[in-house]
C-alpha cells in the first residue's frame, strides 16, 4: 500500500499493486486496474518510487529494479 495526496489535501491509501497506469499532464493521475481514477499531488515519478519502496517491502525487489 502506498499513501498519496489527492489535489484537496487528503490523503488516500491505495494498494500498489492495483496501479495499472500514471499519466502526468497538469496533474498526475492514477489509473488502477478496477477502472478507478485519482488526481494525485505527486508527481510521476515520485509514484514510481513509492511504488518501488512498497514492492522492496514485500520481498519483490527483482521487480522493483530497472531491466538493463
Amino acid at each position: 500500500m502506498i499513501t498519496v495526496t489527492r489535489l484537496n489535501g487528503q490523503s488516500v491509501t491505495i494498494n500498489a499493486l492495483l496501479i495499472e497506469l500514471v499519466e502526468e499532464a497538469a496533474d498526475t493521475v492514477i489509473t488502477l486496474t478496477t477502472g478507478n481514477k485519482l488526481v494525485v499531488k505527486e508527481t510521476t515519478a515520485e509514484i514510481v518510487a513509492l511504488n518501488q519502496q512498497y514492492l522492496r517491502t514485500i520481498g519483490l525487489v527483482a521487480a522493483a529494479q530497472k531491466s538493463e
